[in-house]
């Protein structure tokens, strides 16, 4: 999958490289977000063969799962909208919508190399403000 990504595009990932830093820090963060995006596709597939699951064996905790996944959606919702609208808006599309930097970037305009520190800072405030 790694090499995959690195080839996609022709090998559109190495044009980004921009030389700031080592090849192979740069080639290490590539790799992990290729395996962290497969993991992640793994698990919603595992989720939704579970959700089948859990449905059929327990209706009762398959209710109170409802409500917990309710419950941390308005409390994420919440706090992002005690974010700045630039920042909430970074969040939302990076962890909700699960887009890359450049895709973020091509819809808000703002540099790609900006996207990591607004984040970072994003998620410093909502632990701040997070009650638990």
């Amino acid at each position: 999958d790694v090499f995959l990504a690195l080839l996609e595009n022709d090998f559109a990932v190495l044009r980004h490289f921009k030389g700031k830093c080592s090849l192979a820090a740069y080639l290490t963060v590539v790799a992990r977000r290729v395996v962290v995006r497969s993991l992640m596709q793994r698990k919603a597939q595992a989720a939704t063969l579970g959700d089948a699951a859990a449905q059929a064996t327990d209706g009762a905790a398959g209710k109170r799962t409802e409500e917990d996944r309710l419950i941390s959606r308005d409390e994420a919702e919440r706090l992002l909208s005690l974010l700045e609208s630039q920042e909430a808006a970074v969040v939302r599309m990076y962890h909700l919508e699960e887009k890359s930097y450049q895709e973020i970037s091509q819809a808000t305009g703002i540099p790609v190399n900006s996207i990591g520190p607004i984040l970072s800072r994003a998620r410093s405030k909502m632990r701040r403000l997070s009650p638990a």
